[in-house]
């Protein structure tokens, strides 16, 4: 884990910060109904600040990203507020965000091999990117996307770059889609899954280079994963979601030292110790709730070991205690098994 970790707090507890998410919803309309992807989601982030947003596939993470760059698609609505750099995001016309995705806004996204065109050399790719935001000459611009691979570590960046994304290996793929989310200098930079399809050695790799390239350009960073491990040396805050909702946000140690909601006890009990015998896997019994029929109280309670009669009905308001951790649960923190 980080050894200083750096102290903030979800949006609306402390002053203006570089991101500001306050109450974001995403509702999907869908021939069957409206499925509920985020509801009432809050947090802010400082420069050079790195957020981990955690939870099981289906939680939300990825779309409460997305409805900040504007990519989703035509049958969402989305409200709330987020305020970039003190600019508001949402509804921006689609002329004002492209102008703020790349070049203020960076984004590394899952599947690095669907992300690049498998048509075009990874020069065209880098070099559109500078052309289109920074309105500089094709020639400049090959020479600060040669500097940009170089950076991310790219062997023979020289020769390689006028290859084509196949003629890459997977982890170097992930490289060439840093480098070009870099390229503009991006305030903030948001990561989905970056290492999901990468093997434990090459996701090291990735991660330590995402480390270094933020001390170097000091880039807010949000990562958006399923593994706490992960996140677990890579991240100063975590915020762990669940049916669309924060479930638990604090300091990554105060997280991993203490955690306080039943969501969160789970996922570390799932997480294999070096320093224990394992017999078998620690699972999470049952299936995430369905998002187009939650409960009306809390979307844990079918899974939760400490659920109440009411938590079925209703969910006690956020609990906000020690310096900036914040739990939504109705179960008092003592009483958490």
């Amino acid at each position: 884990m980080p050894s200083t970790p750096k102290t903030a707090e979800p949006a609306g507890t402390r002053s203006m910060a570089m991101l500001e998410v306050n109450n974001l919803k995403v509702d999907f309309d869908t021939p069957d109904g409206t499925l509920q992807a985020v509801r009432g989601l809050s947090y802010s982030l400082e420069a050079g600040q790195t957020l981990g947003i955690v939870g099981e596939s289906g939680a939300g993470k990825s779309q409460g990203v997305f409805a900040l760059m504007g990519l989703l698609p035509d049958n969402a609505r989305v409200s709330g507020e987020v305020i970039f750099e003190g600019e508001p995001l949402l509804n921006l016309p689609e002329k004002q965000l492209n102008r703020i995705r790349a070049a203020r806004i960076g984004m590394i996204f899952q599947d690095p091999m669907t992300s690049l065109n498998p048509f075009m050399k990874v020069s065209d790719q880098l070099t559109e990117v500078l052309v289109q935001h920074k309105g500089i000459s094709r020639k400049q611009a090959l020479q600060e996307s040669l500097q940009m691979l170089d950076a991310v570590r790219i062997p023979e960046a020289r020769n390689r770059i006028h290859r084509y994304p196949h003629e890459f290996s997977g982890g170097m793929r992930q490289r060439v889609m840093i480098a070009m989310s870099l390229l503009c200098r991006p305030q903030l930079l948001i990561a989905d899954e970056p290492t999901t399809a990468l093997d434990v050695t090459v996701q090291a790799q990735v991660m330590g280079l995402l480390r270094e390239l933020q001390q170097e350009f000091n880039t807010a960073i949000i990562l958006i994963t399923h593994d706490l491990g992960v996140v677990a040396g890579s991240c100063d805050q975590i915020l762990v979601m669940y049916g669309g909702q924060m479930m638990e946000y604090a300091a990554t140690r105060d997280l991993f030292r203490d955690p306080t909601h039943p969501y969160t006890k789970g996922l570390m009990g799932a997480i294999p110790r070096i320093d224990e015998q394992i017999d078998e896997l620690v699972t999470i019994p049952g299936n995430p709730p369905n998002l187009m029929n939650l409960p009306p109280g809390c979307p844990f309670c079918d899974r939760c070991p400490n659920a109440e009669p009411r938590c079925y009905h209703e969910l006690d308001p956020p609990e906000h205690f020690e310096q900036g951790r914040i739990r939504v649960c109705n179960v008092p923190r003592e009483a958490i098994r």
